[in-house]
């Protein structure tokens, strides 16, 4: 395993190193782009997905699906920033933005030499991220998943984004002085994820939540992703407005059920149903599933990527 200061020397030594969900040969690498190394796993065959974590994930969030996909895809997992093994963003680098997201993911394919169309997959807040790479890369595009994605009704942006991401790091540095991720963090993700699955359980392996939920890095990029969240949805809403999806883009959006017919529930699926209704998408559930439904239906999430063609 490699810490945040040993991705760069991880880059150099491992790009051939081989591992795998459930067995599975995976190429392992750190590509640096923006100035950040980030953990990068290839495994599979076939036509190109890429799979796009939301909030506070990490590569092996995926483990479940991935089997499902790898005798028929080729299948592309990535850490974004302070995620998983991959480096924190320097200092100077300005807040998250869906565009600069989506440059994210491309670069990604790039860096694999994978030039030519592939299916993006987004969970809950990286929904907003393939969306804007399909807007902006119709030609990269194959195809596009949303699971369970975030959803805001007409977003505005928040004021002073500046000022909020230098809020976000400065609560981070000074936590993480006080060693609360290190003391704290694998026990936050372990209730997190709970909570996020009917199953009441992470399924992630317990030395990979350790090792990566303990550092200050993981805590950063979640506070300054949940920081610029508004301003995230209100670009994405924008870039609806003036640049189409692709014509016939096959698109999927799977909503997780969790079997209770609460206010709740009824009132996200009905987000979900009209999300899908924008994007003239096909719209599935899947039950009983929480919102980490890669833990308790990762078939249903490997069907609908394998469908989306």
């Amino acid at each position: 395993m490699t810490g945040p200061g040993e991705a760069g020397q991880a880059g150099r030594r491992g790009a051939g190193e081989r591992s795998g969900a459930g067995g599975t040969p995976a190429a392992v690498a750190f590509l640096h782009i923006g100035g950040t190394p980030l953990h990068v796993r290839t495994e599979g065959g076939g036509p190109v997905v890429l799979l796009a974590g939301g909030l506070g994930s990490s590569w092996f969030d995926w483990d479940l699906v991935v089997p499902f996909l790898t005798p028929y895809r080729t299948v592309v997992r990535f850490d974004r920033p302070g995620y998983g093994l991959s480096g924190s963003e320097p200092a100077d680098r300005p807040g998250p933005t869906v565009v600069g997201e989506a440059e994210r993911i491309r670069a990604v394919l790039d860096g694999l030499g994978l030039s030519g169309p592939c299916t993006v997959v987004g969970h809950s807040l990286a929904g907003f991220h393939v969306e804007a790479f399909a807007r902006l890369n119709p030609e990269r595009t194959a195809g596009l998943v949303l699971l369970d994605g975030s959803v805001e009704s007409s977003p505005r942006p928040r004021s002073a984004p500046e000022l909020r991401d230098l809020a976000a790091r400065t609560v981070a540095g000074v936590a993480t002085a006080l060693a609360v991720p290190y003391l704290l963090g694998p026990t936050v993700r372990r209730l997190v994820a709970r909570a996020a699955t009917v199953r009441r359980e992470d399924l992630a392996p317990r030395p990979l939540v350790r090792h990566c939920y303990r550092t200050g890095r993981v805590l950063r990029a979640v506070l300054r992703e949940n920081a610029r969240y508004l301003d995230v949805a209100a670009e994405l809403d924008e870039l609806r407005g003036v640049v189409p999806l692709p014509e016939e883009l096959p698109i999927t959006v799977l909503a997780a059920d969790d079997g209770c017919r609460t206010r709740r529930t009824e009132e996200w699926l009905a987000r979900q149903r009209g999300l899908a209704a924008l994007l003239g998408a096909d719209f599935r559930t899947t039950a009983p599933a929480g919102h980490l439904l890669m833990f308790d239906r990762p078939d249903a999430v490997a069907s609908a990527i394998l469908d989306t063609r």
